[in-house]
């Protein structure tokens, strides 16, 4: 599967267009790393706790994006964007989307 963020793949034609497809995980907070992070405040740097969970929602809302394209019988999803919103104190979505198409 072609994942892309422009609205074409270099090199190829798209030859049949599914819609939007989606993808999205909502993550919560961890205690510890809510307090290592506040630590971290103190005397700067990177939140690598929260970096490592922001990652790991990017790889489940992206995965869940190629799933359904897959199963709309597309090759490739291009234009992908994501997206954050709070959903409750302490947890938060990302969201994942683009548009599934078939290349040759």
């Amino acid at each position: 599967m072609i994942v892309t963020n422009v609205n074409t793949v270099p090199g190829k034609n798209i030859l049949e267009h599914f819609g939007i497809v989606q993808g999205s995980t909502v993550r919560a907070k961890h205690v510890g790393r809510d307090i290592m992070a506040s630590l971290k405040n103190l005397v700067g740097g990177e939140l690598k706790g929260y970096t490592e969970l922001l990652q790991d929602a990017r790889e489940e809302a992206t995965k869940r994006m190629v799933e359904q394209a897959r199963q709309l019988g597309a090759n490739a999803v291009v234009n992908v964007r994501y997206a954050t919103s709070s959903v409750a104190q302490g947890a938060a979505e990302l969201f994942a989307y683009g548009t599934a198409v078939r290349v040759e």
